[in-house]
């Protein structure tokens, strides 16, 4: 794994509203396009099973220089994204983990086709980090609140040329397991294909778990 510290939690102070966390030069970010379509105002869910509901904010900057123009697509807004995790304490919020600036901006430049579309949701009790790239398939990370962070337990990505799909990654950081299932017929012509998987299981070493706080960029990050 490559990792790099970025902004790791410094402090547990209590505070009464989620949107008194973020900082200066940054706002909530209200996506409200693509797979996100109910808005990022606020993502609830229970990430220490205490029967309350966390919230996760995503964040973006607000620096000017950062806005661009485009000769196709006009005025551009590629200040980075970053992101909050809170734990609620029932009269207050607590901060679990933060990284400001680990999401490039969605107006990046995707080259023939789109650039991938963010998702972040709480499931069962973790937090997803996903990422759609439409016809070429999806990757997504898991994370675990534990040792006082977020920490990432899970990597899965799915890789597709259109309807076929090519071959598949699991990774489970706990068991230190990887599954990788390898289409036999990914070259089919996508009319008549039969997906026909080959599994392969192999033990990866894991030192550590990486932390959410600490990882500088989703879009250079390297899992092994």
């Amino acid at each position: 794994m490559n990792t790099s510290v970025n902004q790791s939690p410094e402090s547990t102070e209590g505070k009464k509203n989620p949107s008194d966390f973020v900082p200066e030069g940054y706002v909530i970010n209200k996506y409200e396009g693509g797979i996100s379509a109910a808005g990022w105002d606020e993502i609830k869910g229970d990430l220490n099973k205490d029967g309350l509901e966390d919230v996760v904010l995503i964040i973006k900057g607000t620096d000017k220089s950062k806005i661009i123009q485009d000769e196709n697509r006009g005025e551009l807004d590629r200040n980075r994204r970053g992101i909050i995790v809170l734990l609620n304490k029932g009269n207050y919020y607590e901060l679990a983990s933060k990284n400001y600036s680990c999401f490039s901006s969605e107006n990046e430049d995707g080259g023939v086709y789109f650039a991938p579309e963010l998702n972040v949701s709480i499931q069962k009790g973790n937090l997803h980090i996903d990422y759609g790239h439409g016809r070429y398939g999806s990757w997504g990370y898991t994370f675990r609140y534990q040792n006082g962070d977020m920490e990432l337990i899970g990597y899965d990505s799915y890789s597709s040329n259109g309807p076929v799909p090519q071959y598949e990654v699991s990774i489970n950081f706990l068991t230190k397991k990887k599954l990788t299932k390898d289409n036999l017929n990914k070259d089919d012509d996508g009319n008549n294909y039969e997906v026909k998987y080959k599994n392969t299981w192999e033990t990866i070493r894991v030192e550590r778990l990486m932390k959410l706080s600490e990882i500088k960029d989703f879009d250079e990050l390297e899992l092994k």
